[in-house]
């Protein structure tokens, strides 16, 4: 059988349930889908391909997931550094009021898949405003983006649309949107139980649950966040959504730092998924989330880099080596280990999304969203364990090849659906020569 691409001659990290690697293999794509895994001379014979890729002393693995950002944050990087949570909502709240519009979060989402796709982050669940002209940029760029619309009642939202006309709006989204395909689903965004009543959080989750979408939303980012929602609801964020019944398999909370035992157990008997943002999290001061009990307890976590303003980069090669090493601090080395942290940036991530069966390891039947990283540099020689390679010596300088739903969008070290230093230079012109 003829396929569109083939990527041969690499080490195949698979990241399926036994963790197979295939030495000398390769992975050939048709129709964006993966239809076959294995020695490269084998799938060579079997499969003449219109395109190749040569991964000869390269690592080939599922592309990275981000499972909580707001991509179009590029706009705001190094704006509000060095302050706590709520010091950091207090100056972005201001600068988004001035500053977005559908043009200038265009403009900050190519910038982002840009410097996503150099880093083998192939798809992100992402969260903000105008997210119609973020699906757009994406589109346009053949990236997978997991968006839609954002509810946080705000005074002055940047959209200017009210509650009230913000629910119709979501249904009519979530209409076009239509039902999960290959590799995506529909997807709602509350932003928080801090910004959102009770009564609106319930609205917003049954419409989801209407067209079968995921709800991502903050909770117990810290112990200020976690006392502010305590004294108006009566209840910590998780609680109280255990309570009004919100949590579940279709749920995916961004940060969990602050939890109670019983918390913990709440999310793994509901199913919801925790995205884990290790650099956020320490940048803000907000601490450690407890994932390591979080993985015990059963529940799914993937990762994720959250905003480039909260912590000015959307590496998440750099996420999973930060996972692999924090939580060690304990004094537990094996609290994480390096292969549980590559797998909550790709198999993790994927089940957190919903989309296990479709994303998030390299196996027959998969889209083919894969990144090939070069070996040959001094800090990643000799490679003896893929998964250590990965987390704790591997740099996003070091993905040569980056692939989404079968199409090349980086080949050696160049993108080819964005002119890097053109989405540069718009943004900065949008911003002004100063930012």
């Amino acid at each position: 059988m003829s396929v569109d691409l083939l990527v041969r001659g690499g080490d195949v990290l698979t990241v399926d349930e036994a963790g197979t690697v295939v030495r000398d293999g390769a992975v050939a794509v048709r129709d964006g889908a993966i239809v076959a895994v294995g020695p490269a001379a084998e799938l060579t014979a079997r499969h003449p391909a219109a395109e190749e890729i040569d991964a000869t002393g390269c690592l080939v693995l599922p592309g990275l997931i981000n499972t909580h950002t707001h991509l179009a944050m590029t706009l705001l990087r190094g704006r509000a550094d060095d302050v706590t949570l709520q010091g950091f909502l207090e100056r972005v709240l201001a600068w988004e009021a001035r500053l977005l519009t559908p043009e200038n979060v265009a403009a900050a989402v190519r910038l982002a898949i840009a410097e996503s796709v150099r880093a083998g982050v192939t798809s992100a669940l992402d969260m903000y405003w105008f997210h119609e002209a973020a699906a757009r940029v994406a589109r346009e760029a053949g990236w997978r983006l997991h968006t839609g619309p954002t509810f946080m009642d705000v005074p002055e939202p940047p959209d200017g649309m009210a509650y009230e006309k913000r629910l119709a709006w979501a249904r009519q989204d979530l209409e076009a949107q239509g039902p999960a395909g290959a590799g995506r689903r529909p997807v709602l965004f509350a932003h928080s139980a801090y910004t959102l009543s009770p009564d609106q959080l319930t609205e917003i989750f049954a419409l989801a649950r209407e067209f079968g979408a995921l709800v991502h939303l903050h909770a117990a980012e810290n112990a200020t966040e976690v006392a502010t929602v305590e004294v108006a609801h009566g209840r910590r964020p998780v609680e109280l959504l255990d309570a009004l019944g919100l949590l579940g398999p279709d749920v995916v909370i961004a940060h969990a730092v602050d939890l109670t035992g019983a918390e913990i157990g709440a999310l793994a008997r509901t199913g919801t998924a925790v995205a884990h943002c290790p650099v956020s999290n320490l940048k803000l001061g907000c601490g450690i989330a407890p994932v390591p009990r979080l993985l015990a307890a059963g529940v799914t976590v993937g990762l994720g880099t959250d905003g480039a303003v909260s912590s000015n980069t959307l590496d998440v090669l750099g996420a999973v080596r930060l996972a692999a090493l924090v939580h060690k601090a304990g004094g537990d080395p094996t609290a994480v280990g390096a292969e549980q942290a590559v797998r909550m940036a790709t198999i993790g991530a994927a089940r957190a999304l919903g989309l296990g069966d479709r994303l998030g390891s390299l196996e027959v039947g998969k889209r083919a969203d894969l990144v090939v990283l070069d070996l040959n540099a001094p800090h990643l020689r000799p490679p003896h364990d893929p998964w250590s390679t990965l987390a704790y010596a591997a740099q996003a300088s070091d993905v040569r090849d980056t692939v989404v739903d079968g199409r090349v969008l980086l080949r050696d070290r160049t993108l080819t659906t964005l002119d890097a230093g053109a989405v540069t230079a718009e943004l900065e012109v949008l911003l002004g020569v100063n930012g």
